[in-house]
């Protein structure tokens, strides 16, 4: 089992969050197209305060907003139907935030700048989270530069609707993602983009044999010095396998969330907040126990 690195990142206003143990984020998507059913909530103001509200109680960490569905093969909303969306559930999502007795940072899922800016401008965001890496927008990365905002690199290749047909890796899926994104999160430290969280993007690009390829490769992006996103809920990579359903692919996700535990992740992006927690904690003590018989046996042997 990998040991855990720690690492802080900066949120707006300069306040330093410390990742000190693995992360839960949470999703909530206000869009009618997400792939998981059980994750779409209406920007009805009482069902998103009671859908927030049961994350952070389940042990959420982060939540994370969508308005526009990214699954493979989906069409993009209106740019203005993104934002209103958003600008209608955003205040809601924060205000049941700001009640928890512990810091709940709020994420925005977007691939669009404009959808970046007016969300900070109106509600302020404390996250970034684009699914694809400033490839679909040439001007998010200089957003999230201006606003100091933590950002979410994420590896994809073509949009939403292609990236299915992109599969093809000539050096092998692991090497070239990860040549990708240091090459990307050279350039956005270059940018004084700092605090860069790191997504190797199950799912997007890659079929389901490339899939469990990177996943059995996870402790290779530690080399990129920077947290370490997953995000397995629920995807076509665990339902094809299982031979289930979205709403079928719980237990599968927990094993598979549980793998990157132990390579090592920062944050585990999921649509089941409890399950994902219990997870942390057990690989924790996991963990903690770990260093104990390490240090026991160390000592047994310096006394012989």
């Amino acid at each position: 089992m990998r040991e855990y690195k720690k690492y802080y990142i900066t949120l707006p206003g300069g306040e330093l969050y410390e990742i000190e143990r693995p992360l839960v984020m949470a999703v909530i998507n206000v869009t009618d197209d997400s792939f998981y059913s059980a994750s779409r909530v209406t920007t009805n103001a009482n069902a998103l305060r009671a859908r927030t509200r049961q994350l952070i109680e389940d042990g959420a960490d982060i939540i994370d907003v969508g308005a526009c569905s990214t699954r493979p093969g989906s069409e993009p909303v209106a740019l203005g139907e993104e934002i209103d969306r958003l600008l209608r559930s955003l205040p809601i999502i924060k205000e049941e935030a700001e009640k928890s007795k512990r810091r709940v940072p709020v994420s925005v899922d977007s691939y669009r700048s404009a959808v970046v800016k007016a969300c900070h401008e109106a509600v302020g965001i404390d996250i970034v989270n684009d699914i694809s890496g400033g490839t679909l927008d040439d001007s998010m990365w200089q957003t999230v530069a201006r606003l100091r905002l933590p950002y979410v690199l994420t590896h994809v290749k073509g949009t939403p609707r292609t990236m299915a047909a992109m599969t093809d890796y000539r050096d092998g899926v692991a090497a070239e993602v990860l040549e990708d994104m240091a090459k990307k999160l050279d350039s956005l430290r270059q940018m004084g983009v700092n605090d860069v969280i790191v997504d190797p993007g199950f799912g997007f690009a890659k079929t389901i044999e490339q899939n469990y390829q990177l996943a059995s490769c996870l402790e290779l992006f530690h080399s990129l010095n920077a947290p370490l996103l997953v995000g397995f809920s629920r995807k076509k990579m665990i339902t094809e396998v299982l031979g289930c359903r979205a709403d079928e692919a719980l237990n599968g996700t927990t094993v598979l969330n549980t793998v990157a535990l132990l390579a090592g992740a920062h944050i585990l992006r999921v649509h089941d907040a409890k399950e994902a927690r219990e997870a942390v904690r057990l690989i924790e003590a996991l963990r903690r126990n770990s260093v104990m018989i390490n240090k026991i046996e160390t000592t047994d042997k310096s006394e012989i």
